[in-house]
Order: C-alpha cells, then structure tokens, then sequence
C-alpha cells in the first residue's frame, strides 16, 4: 500500500543524529573500483531527488577506508516499486530541513535489494557523507530502509546489495574483513575529538555513536556482509 503523505514516510529515531559533513578541501578522485564490482544503482534522478535544494559545498575525499552501516526507522512494509521513491525524498528533505547540505547517507537499499545513490555524485566519487557524527571522513554511509530492530529479518537481497556496494566502493587496498584506524573528528560521536579508534572495516553507526543503529537484527548481520563482500572482492580484477 502506497503510504501517504511525506511525513509518514520519514521515521528519524535511532539515526536521527548522523553528522555534519566536515568541511575541507574539494578534490576529485581517480575510480580505481574495479567495474566488474559496480552494483545495478539507481541514480538520483530515478527517485526524483530535491536537487534544487542541495546546498553548494559538498566535500570529497579521497579514499573510502570503512564503511558504516545505518537504518533508517521507516516501517518495512513498503512497496520496494512504488513507495521507495517518496520515502526518499521525504528523507532527502527531512535532512536538509536540518541543516545538512543532502541527504546524509551515501547509498541507501531497499528491502528487495534495490540500491539508490544518497547524497550527490556518490556513485562517481567518494562524497563526504553526513552519516556517522565524528567519522564521516573516509568512509561510506549505507542505509538500509527500515527498521531493523530485536525480531525483525533482515532480508536476503537487501544484505547482499549492502555487500556489493561495500566491495564496489572501498578502496582496493582496504580488506572488508580488516580493521582500520580512525580519528574522531569532534566530541559529538561516542569518543572524543582526537581519538584514535581502532574499528571494524565495515561497522555499524552504534560503534562509533550512541544509538541502537542499525538495529541489532541488522547488526547481528555484519559478519555476513564482511565476508560476502570480501568474496566479491576475491574475485575481481581491479585495472592495473
């Protein structure tokens, strides 16, 4: 049933906070993802995205060394074909009316595996997202749309698709099933400014904040993404 209205569709709870995108210097990025990795993404476009009222500034960096992972609260009884859209752009919206510059979070999947570019220009380069107060540089926000809470499933297709955007987007020299260390960029986040933390390569938003983000069925699920997506990457071959 398609929900109604735009204010139905954005539930904020558990990642209600992700951050503020640090500002810094703009620079593009060489792709060195292998294609063969490159996941089916709807663009911005295909969801009909409020690109009018992205603010100028975006920030790029130039690697993706994690990857965390976020839900969004949205109640999971969507229509992946004909509700997905409209809740996207409610979200888009509702972090913009917030003070962020776009929508916060790089990549967003659907409950069918369907994947959505976030915020702009996240497919062609490594955009500083607004996902993971403290630690949005470097790394990558994935969404996963629902609620992924104590008892509810994670489906199939969308873990998987959490896997391929991982293996596609991290850099060549970082392991999906490796650790990584990170400096905590203000007092926001679980550790205060200047911290080095050691993490999970990919991780969920509660490592590094204090939320239940993305839900514990989802992050029961981690180990299963680390793996996947390190077997993708076994069998790529990235250009030399």
């Amino acid at each position: 049933m398609l929900l109604s209205g735009l204010t139905a569709l954005v539930f904020l709870g558990a990642c209600s906070t992700p951050g503020r995108p640090v500002q810094g210097p703009t620079h593009p990025r060489a792709v060195l993802h292998p294609a063969v990795l490159r996941p089916v993404i709807v663009g911005r476009a295909g969801w009909h995205a409020d690109q009018a009222s992205v603010r100028a500034g975006l920030v790029y960096d130039r690697s993706v060394r994690a990857v965390f992972i976020h839900h969004t609260d949205n109640p999971n009884d969507y229509d992946c074909a004909k509700d997905v859209p409209a809740m996207l752009l409610a979200l888009e919206q509702r972090h913009i009316a917030l003070g962020w510059d776009d929508l916060g979070y790089n990549f967003v999947v659907d409950r069918c595996g369907g994947i959505y570019e976030g915020r702009t220009g996240s497919i062609d380069r490594d955009v500083r997202g607004a996902h993971t107060e403290g630690f949005n540089t470097d790394t990558l926000g994935i969404a996963a749309l629902g609620n992924f809470g104590p008892g509810q499933p994670v489906p199939q297709p969308m873990l998987r698709a959490i896997a391929e955007i991982a293996a596609w987007k991290l850099d060549p020299s970082v392991s999906p099933l490796g650790h990584v260390r990170l400096v905590s960029s203000n007092d926001g986040s679980r550790f205060p400014k200047g911290t080095a933390v050691s993490l999970n390569v990919v991780s969920g938003h509660r490592d590094v904040y204090e939320t239940d983000c993305p839900g514990q069925a989802l992050y029961d699920a981690l180990p299963w993404i680390r793996k996947t997506a390190a077997a993708l990457r076994a069998k790529a071959t990235y250009p030399g």
